[in-house]
């Protein structure tokens, strides 16, 4: 499960909260607002561990559940890649619904592999659990087959797109600014920079287009001034400078720093580039009637998703929609749901957290 810049605006307004650490308490008390999760410094909840306050567990509880179940029903029997495996939710519940599954989960970050190998742990000898990102899957696949020693074919790939809840608890990770920590938010935090380091890098240019693609056109330029001059190393110092450079007429809902955090975060993990590689994999590895779930939470990967997959069922074709095709092209297959599927008011009730994601499904043709 995932929790983007929606999901966490929607948990800070209900929140414990803690003042922003700047000195200027007048300025800073109404804005600078810290989620206390359970991962947080000011959680009882938490544990030391290697110096640093992280949760004990990797618990969360997965968005679109039965959904991304149904979404897989009709597929044949083979392999089903869950290419974001997190705390293995979505693998298990596939795993109890369909005993001629196979799965081989990705994930990069080693907590959540931990994780997952326990909840899966009951469907011993049928999914491999490989340390890879997304974009890696057709190795993956290699590495999962061997593990497994099958060849049978591909006739499921699902990801939930975005940094998992757990992820956003362990305050150390600095994806969140519920607490103060070092400003990383690396999905793999032994490998590739921070996003102190994408800071102390990234041209003022570069900074202000990125700002602008994630919802702070507005203010890019004079927030990306402010970055660069202050060149924060901890969550917290980026929310001072964040909160200092947005008037407060101009806030929207919730955090001021909802949308600098998950720029920053997307630029780190490369998230974009990401997708469109697993994008482009998925459909030259998946068999006829094969299926492809992907759950989004941003705007633009949303967009890359639906885009690619309506490319996909009208096979490239360039002709005017008012015209009959006359290109030569070949459809691919067809988007299982004309609009993404999104969470019930139930489940919204039950995990705020899935009110922001958006299943899309397309079957490959037979």
């Amino acid at each position: 499960m995932t929790l983007t810049l929606e999901e966490e605006d929607h948990l800070v307004t209900n929140a414990r909260t803690m003042r922003s650490l700047s000195a200027d308490r007048e300025e800073r008390n109404s804005s600078a607002l810290f989620l206390v999760s359970p991962g947080s410094l000011h959680s009882p909840a938490s544990s030391l561990a290697g110096g640093l306050r992280m949760a004990q567990e990797f618990n969360h509880e997965s968005v679109l559940l039965d959904e991304v179940v149904a979404a897989f029903d009709p597929v044949p029997s083979g392999i089903i890649v869950d290419a974001t495996v997190g705390g293995g939710g979505h693998a298990s519940a596939v795993l109890r619904q369909r005993p001629d599954i196979v799965i081989i989960g990705l994930d990069r970050d080693a907590s959540a592999r931990e994780a997952a190998s326990k909840r899966l742990a009951p469907f011993a000898g049928r999914f491999a659990l490989i340390a890879a990102r997304f974009s890696d899957i057709v190795a993956a696949l290699e590495e999962g087959r061997r593990e497994l020693a099958t060849s049978a074919p591909v006739v499921g790939i699902m990801a939930d797109l975005g940094v998992s809840s757990p992820q956003l608890d362990h305050a150390h990770r600095g994806f969140s600014f519920s607490s103060d920590a070092p400003l990383d938010m690396r999905m793999d935090p032994d490998h590739g920079a921070t996003a102190a380091d994408l800071l102390g890098s990234i041209t003022m240019e570069d900074l202000t287009q990125l700002l602008r693609e994630n919802g702070e056109a507005k203010y890019a330029r004079r927030l990306a001034k402010t970055l660069l001059e202050g060149r924060p190393q901890t969550t917290a110092q980026l929310v001072d400078l964040v909160d200092g450079a947005i008037p407060k007429g101009d806030r929207r809902r919730g955090h001021v720093a909802s949308r600098v955090f998950q720029a920053l975060r997307i630029a780190v993990n490369q998230e974009l580039d990401e997708l469109s590689t697993l994008l482009s994999a998925s459909i030259t590895l998946l068999a006829p009637g094969g299926r492809l779930a992907v759950i989004a939470y941003h705007s633009g990967e949303d967009a890359m998703v639906k885009h690619t997959m309506r490319d996909w069922e009208l096979g490239g074709c360039s002709c005017p929609a008012t015209l009959p095709c006359v290109c030569g092209a070949t459809s691919k297959g067809h988007c299982v749901n004309r609009r993404a599927v999104t969470a019930t008011e139930q489940e919204i009730l039950r995990n705020p957290r899935s009110r922001s994601g958006r299943l899309r499904s397309f079957e490959v043709a037979s």
